[in-house]
């Protein structure tokens, strides 16, 4: 009959096998991925700042595999449905998404009702982070954020602020906004960001904290203007263009888009991605481009963006605790 020391050894042996078999298989999965097309799910429709920015490191990621990276737009319900999609996904890293502020920061904390969680996701890399843009109709006579508050103080509720969802980070923006400095505005939500900016030139609505790249062209041509944006550093994009913290000390609402996978996904391929993800975001091509659209390259470990999204989901829930706004 074998020993209480053999069979413990025996053990111990199996045990360690099993642990380095486990950490093989772990490696094995990720010198092999991909092995075939990846999917980056968009929450929102093609053209906007979102999908152009999936479509850049979709194609460098590509470049990187030998792979494609099929950019796969599913919009609808301020983000919920591409999201949903791809939290029911398997979770073997061929079906990504493009997760935003609006998705996974803001839709937790103002949503109760929401069609998915945040533990139903791995986080992988954070890309890119990019502040809005507080844009007047030319009506509107205020030139500086002072005089805008001055004017919203004088006639509170007079004017109307365009934002492309409620519940979304550009109507946020506006709430924090309208904490920050005691003001009041109406909010006027529109499904889109086209159809906020065409309300917003006509003079319909007067005012937005919306995407650079959606509202600065507009601006160059002197069909809106400018007062401020939302981060706490100028944009490189218009360095003209004050920040709303010179004004409004300590201020920021900034808008992030970063990679996520459905919950489960193996570390080996989460941390595969995320290494690729952060050498695509420091090429010099990528980062250019991202700076014409007023955004900054980040690329993070999945462990770093996950403390950034808790951080950020914490900010949203005190605007909602203060603001008593939640989705219907």
């Amino acid at each position: 009959m074998p020993s209480k020391r053999f069979l413990l050894k025996s053990a111990t042996a199996v045990a360690l096998s099993s642990m380095l078999a486990l950490s093989a298989s772990g490696a094995a999965a990720q010198e092999r991925f991909p092995s075939k097309p990846v999917s980056l799910v968009v929450p929102f429709a093609a053209g906007g700042a979102t999908d152009a920015i999936a479509r850049l490191i979709g194609q460098k990621l590509g470049e990187r595999w030998g792979q494609p990276v099929v950019v796969d737009n599913r919009a609808g319900a301020t983000g919920a449905i591409g999201s949903t999609y791809v939290a029911r996904a398997p979770a073997d890293g061929y079906t990504l998404l493009l997760a935003t502020a609006s998705t996974h920061s803001v839709a937790p904390a103002v949503n109760p009702k929401l069609s998915y969680s945040q533990k139903d996701f791995s986080t992988i890399s954070l890309v890119a982070t990019f502040p809005n843009m507080l844009v007047v109709h030319p009506s509107v006579p205020a030139r500086n954020v002072a005089e805008f508050v001055a004017l919203l103080k004088a006639e509170p509720s007079k004017y109307n602020f365009a934002s492309t969802g409620a519940g979304g980070s550009v109507h946020l923006a506006a709430e924090l906004f309208k904490i920050a400095t005691g003001t009041e505005m109406v909010h006027v939500p529109f499904k889109g960001s086209g159809a906020a900016l065409s309300e917003l030139l006509s003079g319909r609505v007067q005012i937005a904290f919306d995407n650079i790249p959606a509202v600065w062209p507009q601006v160059q041509q002197g069909k809106l203007r400018a007062l401020a944006v939302t981060g706490l550093e100028r944009s490189p994009v218009a360095p003209e263009v004050p920040t709303l913290a010179e004004t409004v000390p300590g201020f920021s609402a900034t808008t992030w888009v970063g990679l996520m996978a459905p919950a489960g996904l193996p570390p080996a391929i989460a941390a595969k991605i995320a290494a690729d993800t952060r050498e695509v975001m420091q090429l010099p091509e990528v980062k250019k481009k991202l700076l014409e659209q007023g955004a900054s390259a980040v690329g993070s470990t999945p462990e770093q963006f996950s403390r950034f999204v808790a951080e950020d989901t914490d900010k949203w829930r005190k605007v909602v605790r203060v603001t008593g706004f939640v989705m219907e």
